[in-house]
């Protein structure tokens, strides 16, 4: 059960910032397990839980990210991260593909939302033309999300606009990628024994956004499907 981040959890990921090296680590360890790495792990799996019984069909699927770098790619890089993040969302696609909720935590901030963010372009085509199907329902779901206090539309935008919708769906229509956001400074106050709840409370206000991109995903995953089986018919044509 998760009881909460505190101080030392933003110390000790600060101290890892600057002295991102193995033997400091290896020091450190026990300190990494207890104010990061377990409690970190609780959160996620009490966020599951709570969405779990609150969706009780949406097997839902937990990524947590390790600490370690992919030695393979560095970079002059240290060895470990100075953020963790999970992610929440349906299972039977990779951990990186589709839409899903997550949550990230670092030295100074933590944030967390919804993301469409390892996403080709036949997925936003696919979402774009989800909005253009029956723009009036997804005005609506972005009208409720600009209500949510702090948070924000993210992701890269196209250098010159797909199209121009309204004030409300130009900033979800017109990205490479798409995500909602809420980011605030660490603060054990807000990091204590309810942050599931809030989560949770956050995911399920998100839940008919997230049901709109993941059907424009199951939609795009299908058409790459037919056309690969159309391609590999003409080759054997």
């Amino acid at each position: 059960m998760f009881e909460g981040f505190t101080k030392e959890t933003c110390d000790f990921l600060w101290e890892l910032s600057f002295h991102n090296e193995r033997p400091w680590f290896n020091e450190h360890k026990e300190q990494y397990l207890r104010v990061l790495h377990d409690p970190f792990h609780a959160l996620a799996e009490d966020c599951r839980a709570i969405m779990t019984q609150n969706y009780p069909f949406s097997d839902f699927s937990l990524h947590v990210s390790r600490i370690y770098r992919d030695a393979r790619r560095l970079f002059g890089r240290g060895p470990y991260k100075d953020h963790l993040w999970f992610t929440l969302k349906n299972a039977g696609n990779v951990h990186t593909e589709g839409p899903m909720f997550w949550f990230e935590i670092d030295a100074a901030t933590f944030s967390y939302g919804l993301g469409f963010f390892d996403v080709s372009p036949s997925e936003m085509a696919a979402f774009r033309a989800a909005i253009d199907a029956n723009p009036a329902r997804f005005e609506r779901l972005a009208a409720d999300a600009d209500k949510m206090r702090g948070f924000r539309v993210t992701g890269p935008l196209y250098k010159r606009p797909k199209k121009e919708c309204s004030p409300l769906i130009d900033p979800w229509y017109n990205r490479r990628r798409v995500g909602l956001e809420c980011k605030k400074n660490f603060d054990p106050a807000l990091l204590g024994p309810d942050l599931p709840k809030t989560l949770s409370h956050t995911y399920d206000r998100l839940m008919p956004l997230y049901e709109f991109l993941y059907t424009a995903y199951l939609s795009a995953q299908k058409s790459e499907t037919v056309s690969r089986k159309e391609e590999g018919e003409n080759e054997n044509g």
